[in-house]
C-alpha cells in the first residue's frame, strides 16, 4: 500500500513538472538556437504560398516521410511531389503557415504552428496545425524528415 502511494505521488510530481516545463517552454517563445530553423520554416511557407512546388519539396530530405490528413503516409520523393502538386494545383488558393514553436537539440529540431488556406476570394477555407521534425545533414543544412498536418474541425 505504501509503495503504491509513493508511486502515485511520484507520478503526480513528474506530471506536474512536465506540465510546468512545457508551459515555460511555450511561453518563452522560440529559443535563440532554434530561430534559424524557424526562419527556414517561414521561408518554406512563402514557397508554398507562391505555389512553388519545386521550392516546397526542396526543403525535404531524400528519405522524408509526410503524413497528409485523410490520406496514407507518403515516403517516397515522387509521392511527396505529387501530394504537393495536388495541394497547390489551384493557383488562386493560397496556403501559408506560421511557426509558433521551434526547438533544436544537436542535429534534430522541430517546428510547429498553424496553417491556413485562403480561397480565390481571399476568404479562409481551412485552418489547421502542423508539426515538422527536422534533421541537420552532414552538409550543415536542415531538411524536413517528418512532416504532419491536419485541419481544425
Amino acid at each position: 500500500m505504501r509503495k503504491s502511494l509513493i508511486r502515485i505521488s511520484m507520478a503526480v510530481v513528474f506530471c506536474a513538472c512536465a506540465i510546468a516545463f512545457a508551459s515555460l517552454a511555450l511561453s518563452a517563445g522560440i529559443p535563440d538556437n532554434a530561430k534559424a530553423l524557424a526562419a527556414l520554416d517561414d521561408a518554406w511557407s512563402k514557397a508554398a504560398n507562391a505555389g512553388d512546388v519545386s521550392g516546397v519539396i526542396s526543403y525535404y530530405a531524400d528519405d522524408a516521410v509526410i503524413y497528409p490528413p485523410n490520406a496514407p503516409v507518403v515516403s517516397d520523393p515522387a509521392g511527396i511531389k505529387k501530394t504537393w502538386e495536388t495541394m497547390l494545383a489551384d493557383p488562386k488558393a493560397k496556403l501559408s503557415w506560421t511557426t509558433m514553436n521551434a526547438g533544436v537539440d544537436r542535429n534534430m529540431g522541430f517546428t510547429s504552428g498553424s496553417y491556413q488556406v485562403a480561397g480565390a476570394d481571399g476568404a479562409i477555407v481551412e485552418k489547421g496545425k502542423y508539426l515538422c521534425v527536422w534533421q541537420k545533414g552532414k552538409d550543415g543544412k536542415w531538411k524536413a524528415v517528418h512532416d504532419m498536418w491536419n485541419p481544425d474541425k
